[in-house]
């Protein structure tokens, strides 16, 4: 082939697109295309772009009690007086919490496992923080404990291992009702669905 022919490779749009990749859904002409828009029609969002992920990863940091993103000690959740503390809700990530929240159903707190129990990759109790968990329910006038998890085969077993362990403590153990279907995962579940999981709430 001669030079003519050769296809074109600038390392920093290869390295660019492969970073593109790593966004959920994103395939490598997704990416191409995205880094190909980014340079040639929107330089300012480009920049603007790489601005905010600079500052989101400097700023965000885990809240101390729940464990959701936040960029102070304690989130706002956390740090509202109103908030009802004889609830704690358990989800998988900061992008449920979210939807919890957008549901309108839910006055409690919440606590963020930032994952969920998954053998085949690795990842047991202490890696989704049920040891902090437990730390905290022995800390707070926790009466309730809602198990979030997603309805998927790892989400049940995430749901069923907390369950379990927590079952010899004074409280009681609530699971999202099955207006969620099964195989769903909660950021994209519709709101008015969540909101009545949440009201049917069954024992765990």
């Amino acid at each position: 082939m001669s030079a003519a022919q050769a296809p074109l490779r600038v390392p920093a749009l290869d390295a660019l697109i492969e970073a593109l990749r790593a966004l959920p859904g994103v395939g490598p002409k997704s990416a191409a295309r995205m880094a190909f828009h980014l340079l040639q029609h929107d330089r300012d969002a480009a920049e603007a772009l790489q601005h905010s992920l600079e500052h989101a990863l400097r700023a965000i940091r885990r809240c101390e009690s729940c464990n959701t993103y936040t960029e102070t000690p304690l989130c706002a959740t956390c740090a509202d007086p109103r908030r009802d503390r004889r609830q704690l809700c358990v989800v998988e990530t900061p992008a449920d919490l979210a939807a919890v929240e957008q549901s309108m159903g839910y006055r409690g707190l919440y606590f963020v496992l930032m994952g969920r129990l998954s053998p085949l990759d690795g990842l047991g109790p202490k890696d989704i923080g049920l040891d902090r968990l437990l730390q905290r329910l022995r800390a707070d006038p926790v009466e309730e404990l809602i198990l979030a998890t997603n309805f998927t085969n790892e989400g049940e077993a995430t749901a069923h291992v907390i369950a379990e362990t927590l079952r010899p403590l004074d409280l009681r153990i609530t699971r999202l009702a099955r207006g969620v279907p099964s195989g769903a995962e909660l950021e994209y579940v519709d709101l008015g669905t969540l909101a009545r999981a949440l009201v049917d709430r069954r024992g765990a």
